[in-house]
């Protein structure tokens, strides 16, 4: 399809990555994804996996989520929701039963004159796995 009318060519590879993506809740990084992807499409390269995971991202279908760390990982839900980061073993959930705060947007918006389009926020903490290892 032609790139200047705003159509996106559909592919076999952005399809598997998406289906790749959206089948697990782990928030992979890209080097994951590859190996998962490879095992159903051979010959497959790194390289064209994060230009589409890169396109995904431009598209609004997925959500890259870069803390800091040296890597990104990918998000295969891209509604707007919070995150919680493990400080024990790095493990990346989605925040389950708590919606974003809307009144939050409306606060930062009229104190500092501003559009807010969206704001993420972080959990930092212990998951289950580890707290239940702490004790």
């Amino acid at each position: 399809m032609d790139r200047k009318k705003g159509f996106i060519r559909k592919t076999r590879q952005r399809d598997l990555i998406l289906k790749t993506l959206r089948g697990t809740d782990t928030h992979p990084t890209a080097d994951w994804i590859y190996e998962q992807v490879k095992k159903e499409m051979p010959n497959i390269s790194l390289g064209t996996v994060y230009r589409n995971l890169g396109k995904l991202a431009e598209l609004g279908e997925i959500t890259e989520l870069n803390f800091g760390s040296k890597y990104s990982r990918f998000d295969g839900n891209a509604e707007n929701h919070y995150h919680f980061v493990c400080t024990e073993c790095g493990k990346i959930l989605d925040v389950k039963g708590c919606k974003v705060d809307k009144e939050l947007e409306k606060c930062v918006e009229q104190n500092n004159n501003v559009e807010v389009d969206f704001h993420t926020t972080l959990f930092y903490g212990f998951c289950s796995d580890c707290k239940n290892k702490k004790g």
